[in-house]
């Protein structure tokens, strides 16, 4: 089969960057149109560095139009930038349906990236015993709580890869808690989210007394089931649609926020950023400022496994190589650093 094009959302960021240069490795013909915001020489030397074929398509996530032309135009769409912005989605899936209807019987196939922000629990940051662990065999969007992040476009992106008229061949992958180091983008966001509000409040806080925890997947490992999920659905062995919902996170122990806001109080504290070390619930001045989101988000059990990857051959081997507490103070590290230079 000829080599397919992607347009890639998010291709220099912390996801994105590892996806590009695992396709530089494995697939460095396939064709990369990279949407990237000020496209400057300095900004696309590190892309163009990953794979040797990429091309910059100029725009930001708020570009609707930018983002639904290059979707008509491509085979393959693949989402890592934000799960949340529904106008960039709705504007691929307007793009994507043009893209259909201009080749019958050849849809175009989009890959979503969101997140276990679907299985919250919203205990709000408190322990509670016996956590409801999800599978992804047989997993309907409808039995999340509605209130959930990420339902909002998830819901319409399977919506589309359902219909008969104009259809979309759509997939869905839910990572957990991402760790690691990135390869463009260093830092993973809800990293850079605590340490930002720790230097704010100066201390490392959570949501509620952080006694809950979720599933994590190292970065490598995520960009690797992404690749992997690509080649499964190019070569027609792939769930698509409403089967199309994969989990993504890999069979390690799990740790509390507590656990590992404690770290990041102790080292951003020695380094002098913080008052004090260890960490301590947010005050309310912080969490509402977040509403139901940040609660839902990140005061919440999300407990699940990644079955049907696993069971598809996937192995998430840079997860048992580097688990998230090995990896955090390098994290820390690089995260000290962002907060460093905002202050020269």
């Amino acid at each position: 089969m000829p080599s397919p094009s992607i347009f890639i959302l998010g291709a220099s960021g912390f996801v994105g960057g590892h996806l590009t240069k695992i396709l530089g490795e494995q697939h460095p013909d396939y064709r990369l149109l990279c949407l990237m915001r000020n496209p400057t020489p300095e900004r696309i030397a590190p892309l163009k560095a990953l794979h040797p074929n990429v091309e910059i398509v100029e725009g930001s996530l708020e570009d609707k139009e930018i983002i639904s032309k290059a979707s008509e135009d491509v085979d393959v769409v693949l989402n890592t930038a934000s799960s949340d912005h529904w106008p960039s989605v709705e504007a691929t899936l307007d793009g994507l349906t043009r893209n259909s209807a201009k080749h019958p019987g050849k849809p175009p196939l989009y890959i979503h990236v969101s997140g276990c922000g679907i299985i919250s629990d919203n205990v709000r940051g408190e322990k509670v015993d016996n956590v409801k662990e999800w599978s992804d065999i047989g997993l309907d969007l409808k039995d999340c709580p509605p209130t959930n992040t990420h339902l909002e476009s998830d819901s319409k992106i399977v919506e589309a890869g359902a219909r008969s008229e104009n259809p979309i061949r759509t997939i869905i992958f839910f990572p957990g808690q991402i760790y690691g180091i990135g390869e463009v983008q260093k830092t993973t966001l809800w990293l850079r989210i605590f340490s930002q509000m720790a230097k704010n409040v100066g201390y490392s806080g959570t949501w509620g007394p952080g006694e809950i925890s979720q599933g994590n997947i190292h970065v490598r490992d995520c960009a690797s089931a992404l690749v992997f999920l690509l080649e499964a659905a190019l070569t027609g062995k792939a769930g698509e649609g409403r089967d199309g919902l994969y989990f993504g996170v890999a069979p390690e122990p799990l740790i509390t926020y507590k656990q590992w806001t404690d770290v990041m109080g102790d080292m951003l504290h020695k380094k002098g950023i913080l008052k004090e070390p260890g960490s301590r619930p947010f005050p309310a001045a912080v969490t509402d400022a977040w509403g139901h989101y940040g609660w839902s988000l990140l005061g919440s059990n999300q407990h699940c496994r990644a079955d049907r990857l696993i069971q598809m051959g996937w192995v998430p081997e840079w997860s048992k190589k580097e688990r998230i507490l090995d990896v955090l103070p390098a994290m820390i590290e690089l995260a000290a650093q962002d907060l460093a230079d905002e202050t020269k």
